[in-house]
């Protein structure tokens, strides 16, 4: 039998690239997959992510039953329902709806997987049950979303974390970004931690003050959420 290939893409290439028949992992660990996660496991129906917040909210316009969500430089969008926080994404406001999502980065990966056959959300949070979930995937993509445009340490950290975790069940690593995101596996939660509260994504969003700052907490805790969410 084949064995299963992990590639990584460290920072978002040009929408649609991850082929359709690969599984796609969209990754923005601060905060875009971690919310959106918390939102889908609390019942939204469906992500859609957009480029632009103007895109969101002309989307919102023509489809009733959908929030306009998101953020740019950290902060909730101005005409938006909602903005990058996981916990604003509560059952009641987001049971049933649609969610036309643009964020300043992790809008990025979910378009570069948009094509993909099957599209997970990849974070710390869920990091058991999406490794679980891709166990038996011939062919992953872990897209990291970067920070405008640049590597991120905390988005490369997971998808390295992942792509261990995939090893160790055979799985092979098939680009060299996946073989560099390897060596920046998290060997335990306090690795986690440390690289998530430490990078210069989590200290930023720290400086913004205490609602953001209990954010980096949240995604910096492996395992809070016990399923894997598509989008």
């Amino acid at each position: 039998m084949t064995a299963a290939r992990v590639r990584v893409a460290l920072v978002p290439p040009a929408p649609g690239t991850v082929p359709g028949e690969a599984c796609g992992v969209a990754i923005d660990v601060l905060r875009a997959s971690t919310t959106l996660a918390v939102a889908r496991m609390n019942g939204a129906a469906r992500v859609l992510p957009f480029a632009t917040p103007g895109e969101a909210l002309a989307f919102r316009t023509r489809n009733p039953g959908t929030l306009a969500c998101g953020e740019r430089e950290g902060r909730i969008v101005e005409g938006f329902d909602l903005g990058n926080s996981p916990g604003e994404f509560t059952r009641e406001r987001v049971s049933g709806m649609t969610l036309a999502f643009a964020s300043t980065n992790g809008s990025r990966a979910l378009l570069a997987a948009s094509r993909s056959r099957r599209r997970l959300l990849g974070s710390f949070a869920a990091l058991t049950a999406t490794c679980e979930a891709l166990a038996n995937e011939a062919d992953v993509w872990l897209v990291c979303a970067g920070k405008l445009g640049r590597f991120a340490l905390e988005d490369a950290a997971c998808a390295g974390t992942i792509a261990a975790r995939l090893a160790a069940r055979g799985a092979e690593p098939a680009n060299d970004e996946a073989r560099l995101a390897l060596k920046l596996a998290c060997a335990d939660a306090a690795g986690v931690r440390a690289v998530v509260t430490g990078c210069d994504h989590g200290r930023w969003l720290v400086s913004l003050g205490e609602a953001f700052a209990a954010d980096v907490e949240y995604c910096a805790t492996v395992d809070g959420l016990e399923s894997a969410q598509a989008w």
